[in-house]
């Protein structure tokens, strides 16, 4: 796979029946890492992108250094790139739109576009014209849209799945290619998502979420670490320097991929 176009056929391709698991990078080394594991395509994580960036996650970080990074990535990796861009990087639906136009041409086959906002959720019609607005920009983009009723508990908990679905029905409408839902693990819920969603669900996992194969089960199509991966990584840091400052020990470090296994996967 050389181009673009080509890998994002292939993206959209992984979803079908999938599931595509996928262990969230946040720079170069760690989506050359997350490739040579066998990942069959790498994604972005905002939170781990926007640390990287020096920024707090949360629409925080600069449009150009983001897709720049995006752009860093898909130039060495050889399987598809899909990369989260938050809100989208915009107050209005034009600027999304270009933002979608700009994360294609950095080389990137998908984005996840998320309705959270501020501790609340966007008004369905506004979150619909943004869809709408990347999907003309970006006509084969794989456009995951992320829905954070769960994830920020709003609402009633009797009423989210519906809430949901009704998200979901909408932004497939205005061009989403599939349903992201983080905040739920619980196997019923997640089944009646799966059946309610007329296109790839993906969930969000971490420690004490069902394994894949059960998710699967359950009707889910692609399963992401988010930015779960970055934060394991930066708690070795902090143990790792917390016990050389205060017992004079390596210990934490021993595990570490060698200095030689890690330079080798730059080939440039």
């Amino acid at each position: 796979m050389t181009s673009t176009a080509d890998r994002t056929r292939l993206f959209h391709a992984l979803h079908q029946p999938g599931p595509l698991a996928l262990p969230n990078a946040w720079d170069v080394a760690s989506a050359l890492i997350v490739e040579a594991a066998g990942a069959k395509a790498v994604a972005t994580t905002s939170a781990g992108v926007a640390w990287t960036l020096g920024a707090p996650d949360g629409n925080r970080v600069d449009r150009d250094r983001v897709i720049d990074l995006v752009a860093r990535i898909a130039k060495v990796v050889s399987v598809p790139v899909t990369a989260d861009i938050e809100s989208g990087f915009g107050e209005d639906a034009q600027a999304v739109g270009a933002t979608a136009k700009a994360i294609v041409e950095a080389g990137a086959s998908g984005v996840n576009i998320e309705d959270g906002l501020d501790g609340a959720l966007r008004d369905v019609q506004e979150q619909e014209e943004r869809l709408a607005a990347a999907r003309e920009a970006a006509p084969e983009l794989y456009i995951n849209a992320r829905i954070d009723v769960y994830l920020r508990g709003i609402g009633e908990p009797e009423d989210r799945l519906r809430h949901t679905l009704d998200r979901a029905a909408a932004y497939l409408e205005a061009g989403a290619s599939g349903i992201f839902v983080p905040g739920v693990t619980d196997l019923g819920i997640v089944t009646e998502l799966a059946k309610g969603i007329a296109a790839p669900l993906n969930v969000l996992v971490g420690p004490g979420a069902p394994a894949v194969d059960e998710l699967a089960k359950a009707g889910v199509a692609r399963i992401s670490l988010g930015s779960a991966v970055a934060e394991a990584a930066y708690a070795v840091a902090r143990k790792a320097a917390e016990e050389l400052l205060t017992q004079g020990t390596y210990v934490s470090v021993e595990n570490g991929v060698a200095y030689g296994e890690l330079n080798a996967l730059f080939k440039g």
